[in-house]
Order: structure tokens, then sequence, then C-alpha cells
């Protein structure tokens, strides 16, 4: 059972990482974007990539607590 928990947690961990190097990538690229441009005045197509990413990533660690809360839970 624990085994199953454990993979489930690594999983989400690796999907914490993926999306936060998404994020950070498209926020690179949207500074890079803003400062050739000079003009920003509404969010960009990047800008909406790196907030997707971001959620993405708080609901991996949400999942990652969860699987956490559960083995705790199982263990006592």
């Amino acid at each position: 059972m624990n085994t199953i928990f454990i993979i489930i947690l690594l999983l989400a961990m690796l999907m914490v990482v993926v999306s936060l190097v998404r994020g950070v990538v498209a926020f690179l690229k949207s500074t890079k974007i803003d400062l050739e441009s000079g003009e920003q005045v509404d969010a960009t197509e990047m800008q909406l990539a790196q907030n997707r990413a971001m959620m993405a990533r708080v609901k991996w660690q949400a999942v990652a607590i969860v699987v956490i809360a559960i083995m705790l839970a199982v263990a006592n």
C-alpha cells in the first residue's frame, strides 16, 4: 500500500518541478518580450501561460501534501 503512495508522491513531486520550470521559462520569455517592445498594456499569451503553469504547480503541491497526509494517517 505504501509503495503505491510513494509512487504517486514521486509523480506529484516530478509534476511540481515540471510546472515550476515551465512557469519560469514563460516568465523569462514574457519579460524578454516586454523589454523588447517597451509597451505592455494587457496580459500577453506568455504571461497567461506562466499563470497556468504556476496554478498547476500549486495543484500538484496540494496532491503531494494530501498523499503525505494519507500515508501518515495509514501509518498510525
